[in-house]
């Protein structure tokens, strides 16, 4: 990963139909087309690669997130329980829905412990949105069972995660709802997009017009369409359309590449002593975007961090430190700031975020250290790579 690795004339083809039409616009202008539909053929191929029956193309996997919510009818003072280990989007969208986001901790999978998200279901819960961090699956059949057994709707966050399956099943295909990123540092990218799939008709129908104002989209005449439900803009436009479905022409090579990559690294990392390796519950579903290993502890941990970088072995990530991707660090939702008033501080309750306990999530983050695989590496890279890594850890 990224996609943007391997940017070629594919990219640019796609890219040049449209601009030779004119029509960035996703949405009617039909005979100026001259047959090109970026965003609906994308959607076509996405639903039919994840084995799903509808698939919409939106502006982010932000936008994804709040658009499956909307779908699936969460909102004002429902519960929705989320890993504290995942990209802020996940805990926004929640919050900015009407929803609260309740945290449940992670195990070795880096993703939902399906224990702690059975203890953390209350009255009041009404989805768990596992987060299928850093190419892998959380246990998506335990956690599927759980919310059978609960009756709650299942969303699930494959931002990091596309091209990854479990038993032969893509992610984003066991829930209600699964929704995908394409930004610019995924596996595959429209410079910015995102999509959300499902089998539900009626939870896409309703996602579609969510995206676009309310549109139904019934008919060729875009004026006269009717609006069922409000509505927002998170549409894509054809040229990050055009993009994103090059790119996705190339996902089979880029899941082989990296996996290829993945596998040399972490053999050679396997024959040094103190590390272990992420839990993944289906070794031949990794999309192999990172490999994410642990050390003894937090101390050792974040010595061997100092030591990558100083070392030159760049994408080494200690998310135990970081901004965007551990709740140790999201001040900001720790102290209920925003732009405004949020929605949940509207609530006669809701939790104190400053004083969550996470114990087992920290025990297992302050450990972790994940490094992204990257496409454009040779050969030649990788042997050099795994002399600094032994140099470090033998």
């Amino acid at each position: 990963m990224p996609g943007f690795e391997i940017f070629g004339k594919e990219e640019q083809k796609e890219v040049n139909d449209v601009l030779e039409t004119g029509v960035l616009f996703r949405y009617g202008f039909d005979g100026a087309r001259n047959g090109h539909w970026k965003a609906k053929t994308f959607e076509s191929e996405f639903a039919n690669l994840t084995g799903v029956s509808h698939c919409h193309l939106c502006s982010s996997g932000t936008a994804a997130l709040s658009i499956a919510l909307a779908a699936c009818g969460i909102g004002a003072g429902d519960e929705v329980i989320i890993p504290p280990f995942t990209f802020v989007a996940s805990m926004e969208a929640v919050i900015l829905a009407g929803a609260v986001p309740v945290f449940a901790d992670i195990d070795e999978t880096l993703c939902l412990n399906p224990e702690s998200v059975e203890s953390a279901v209350t009255e009041r819960t009404r989805a768990v949105m596992p987060v299928h961090m850093c190419g892998s699956m959380a246990e998506i059949e335990k956690i599927k069972d759980i919310c059978r057994k609960k009756d709650l709707i299942l969303i699930e966050d494959a931002c990091q995660s596309v091209g990854a399956s479990y038993k032969g099943r893509f992610l984003g295909s066991f829930g209600h709802m699964g929704c995908f990123s394409f930004d610019p540092v995924k596996t595959i990218t429209c410079g910015e997009g995102g999509a959300v799939i499902t089998n539900d008709k009626e939870l896409y129908l309703r996602a579609d017009a969510y995206a676009d104002h309310g549109h139904d989209h019934i008919g060729s005449d875009r004026g006269l369409e009717s609006h069922e439900i409000l509505g927002a803009n998170y549409r894509i436009s054809e040229l990050n359309a055009a993009v994103g479905l090059a790119q996705l022409r190339k996902l089979d090579y880029i899941l082989e590449t990296q996996r290829a990559h993945k596998k040399a690294v972490k053999e050679a990392l396997s024959q040094c002593p103190g590390i272990s390796f992420r839990k993944i519950p289906d070794e031949s579903g990794d999309s192999a975007t990172f490999l994410s290993f642990f050390l003894d502890d937090e101390s050792r941990t974040r010595e061997a961090a100092k030591e990558l970088a100083k070392a030159g072995v760049d994408g080494c990530f200690y998310w135990y430190d970081n901004n965007w991707h551990y709740i140790r660090q999201w001040h900001h939702l720790k102290q209920l700031k925003g732009a405004a008033r949020l929605p949940l501080q509207l609530l006669d309750k809701y939790p104190d975020y400053s004083r969550i306990n996470l114990a087992d999530s920290d025990a297992v983050m302050g450990r972790t250290i994940s490094m992204q695989i990257k496409l454009s590496w040779t050969w030649s890279d990788i042997e050099k790579r795994i002399k600094k890594l032994k140099g470090i850890f033998s």
